[in-house]
């Protein structure tokens, strides 16, 4: 089948009654559809990309799996929805000649003291729309509170996840982001394919025996590599606080490359670490260095 909403269910209720059940992302069947698209075809083209030796297929998720994958859908959709309420907030005011600092913390600061003053030349119907914006803030910050409690107590039950917390710049929502995406990592031979998967290797271009490659694919799951990107941003911040070995190959790479270049490494890094965490069912080992330059 082809993995689309409801196949993981299904998947799983056929493997009950004993059938041998793949999963094709759309991306790959699409290729063998022949004309127009119909049911016959779509099935006809599933049938040809099965038979494929190379073909690749999804892991059907658990049920755990799902539930995780839902609390970081949700949760996301709630933070876009609060930096569109700020922003909102911050062009409403700006019209009004009301500039704030760049941050969410400022606005939260202002917006009592703007409501209260009563000799600022704000209507009544303004204050009023401004008042029900302040509150839809507020119940979105309480929500991804809440949520991000629930991420954290469901990192702490989860074995895998204390596992890859233990990996720097790996905290519970990409834990439990990464274990809800890819269980235990067996779909993935090796940990650059999960990088590849990630979207974190060099796009490649090349012809007649020439190989170039260009910046990094950004394919397949970019929530994932978001999380990751951000927290090799967090690492490289505080990289004199990480062990030597690390800190000494982000020092050589900041010395002979920009910043979002040993960023970008740094992610691709820590997503090949998070591989070997899961499928070997060990800790994070750092290795130590005998002499730090």
């Amino acid at each position: 089948m082809e993995a689309c909403s409801g196949a993981h269910f299904l998947g799983r209720a056929l493997r009950e009654q004993g059938h041998e059940v793949r999963l094709i992302p759309a991306q790959y069947v699409k290729p063998y559809v022949k004309t127009n698209k119909s049911d016959y075809i779509d099935a006809e083209a599933i049938a040809e990309a099965v038979q494929r030796p190379t073909m690749r297929f999804v892991p059907i998720k658990t049920e755990e799996q799902l539930d995780l994958q839902a609390l970081h859908r949700v949760r996301e959709r709630w933070v876009m929805r609060r930096t569109a309420v700020v922003n909102q907030i911050r062009g409403l005011l700006l019209e009004r000649g009301l500039t704030l600092p760049k941050g969410r913390r400022h606005l939260e600061e202002a917006i009592p003291e703007i409501l209260a003053e009563a000799d600022r030349r704000l209507s009544d119907s303004f204050r009023v729309l401004l008042a029900q914006l302040s509150i839809e803030l507020d119940q979105l910050i309480a929500r991804i509170e809440q949520m991000d409690a629930v991420m954290q107590r469901t990192a702490k039950e989860i074995e895998a996840c204390q596992r890859l917390t233990s990996i720097p710049g790996i905290g519970p929502v990409t834990a439990t982001a990464l274990v809800a995406a890819i269980g235990n990592g067996a779909g993935f031979r090796k940990g650059r394919d999960l990088a590849a998967w990630v979207g974190m290797v060099p796009r490649e271009y090349s012809t007649g025996g020439k190989q170039k490659l260009l910046g990094i694919s950004k394919r397949g799951n970019s929530y994932l590599r978001r999380l990751f990107v951000q927290g090799a941003r967090s690492v490289l911040q505080h990289r004199h606080n990480q062990p030597a070995a690390l800190s000494s190959w982000l020092a050589q790479l900041l010395a002979r490359s920009h910043q979002n270049v040993v960023i970008v490494a740094l992610a691709n890094k820590l997503v090949r670490v998070a591989w070997a965490v899961l499928c070997k069912n060990e800790m994070c080992r750092i290795p130590v260095l005998a002499t730090v330059p």
